[in-house]
C-alpha cells in the first residue's frame, strides 16, 4: 500500500514552509526521515509558543 498523497503534501508543505527546502529535496527523504523532520519542527514550534505565553 502506498503512502497517501494528501499526507505527503501536508508533510512537504510543512517542511518547505519552516525549513525553506525545495519540494524535490523533501520528496527525496525516506518517509520515516520526513516524519522525523515534521516532528522536530513541531517540537521547536511548541517550545516557542510556550515561551511566548
Amino acid at each position: 500500500m502506498a503512502y497517501p498523497i494528501p499526507k505527503i503534501r501536508t508533510e512537504a508543505a510543512f517542511i518547505a514552509y519552516h525549513m525553506h527546502w525545495s519540494l524535490g529535496d523533501i520528496l527525496e527523504l525516506p518517509h520515516r526521515e520526513r516524519l522525523a523532520w515534521v516532528s522536530q519542527v513541531s517540537e521547536i514550534n511548541r517550545r516557542i509558543m510556550e515561551s511566548e505565553q
